[in-house]
C-alpha cells in the first residue's frame, strides 16, 4: 500500500476500531497502521515473520503464526474486543476457516475489519484474488465474513483523489460483528 492508502487505513481504524481493550491484528506485518493516540489493553499481532513482528512498535506481544499451514487461532474463544485482518486475505489459503476462527475469538458485538488495496503480490496471492475485479474481492470478503457467521457488514472504499500523486491504492474495507446473542 502507499502512502495515502495507510492513511486511509488509519482513519478507518479511528472510527471503526474499539479502543481500550483486546485487540488482535492478523497477519500484521511490520505496521499497524493505527492511530498514534489509539490506546489498547492488549494490542496482539500474530503474523508469519518474526523479524516483521519485531519491528512492530504498535504491538503488546505477538504470535509467529503460519496460518496457511495452521489456520487455527492459539486464543480463547470470546477473548478479543476487535480483530484486524489489513492485506492479508490474498494470501491465505483457507480463507473461511481462518474468517471462522476470528469469529470464534471475537467477542458478541465485536467488530472484525478487513481491509485491502487493489494492489497484491502475484506471485504470493491465491488464485481466486487474481481472477476477482477488485468489486468482487468485496463480494468475496462479504460471503466469507456472512458464511463465517458476522453480522451487521459494512463495505466501503476510499479512491485517492485525482490531485494527489502519492496515493494511488483505492482502499477497500468490509466491517464486520459478531453478533450479539438474544
Amino acid at each position: 500500500m502507499d502512502m495515502g492508502a495507510r492513511t486511509a487505513i488509519t482513519a478507518l481504524y479511528r472510527t471503526a476500531l474499539p479502543v481500550g481493550g483486546r485487540t488482535l491484528d492478523l497477519m500484521c506485518g511490520a505496521m499497524s497502521h493505527l492511530p498514534e493516540d489509539a490506546t489498547f489493553q492488549e494490542f496482539i499481532g500474530l503474523d508469519v515473520s518474526k523479524a516483521a513482528l519485531k519491528a512492530n512498535q504498535a504491538l503488546s506481544s505477538a504470535v509467529e503464526q503460519d496460518l496457511n499451514s495452521t489456520p487455527v487461532l492459539p486464543f480463547d474463544e470470546a477473548s478479543f474486543d476487535g480483530a484486524l485482518l489489513c492485506d492479508g486475505l490474498a494470501y491465505l489459503t483457507k480463507p473461511q476457516q481462518v474468517i471462522e476462527e476470528l469469529f470464534r475469538v471475537l467477542r458478541p458485538g465485536a467488530p472484525l475489519i478487513i481491509s485491502f488495496s487493489d494492489r497484491f503480490v502475484p506471485a504470493k496471492a491465491v488464485a481466486i484474488w487474481q481472477a476477482l475485479e477488485p468489486e468482487d474481492r468485496v463480494r468475496f470478503t462479504s460471503a466469507l465474513m456472512q458464511r463465517a457467521g458476522f453480522a451487521e457488514l459494512d463495505t466501503g472504499e476510499v479512491v485517492p483523489p485525482e490531485d494527489l500523486t502519492a496515493w494511488q491504492d483505492t482502499v477497500r474495507a468490509v466491517i464486520g460483528r459478531r453478533p450479539v446473542a438474544g
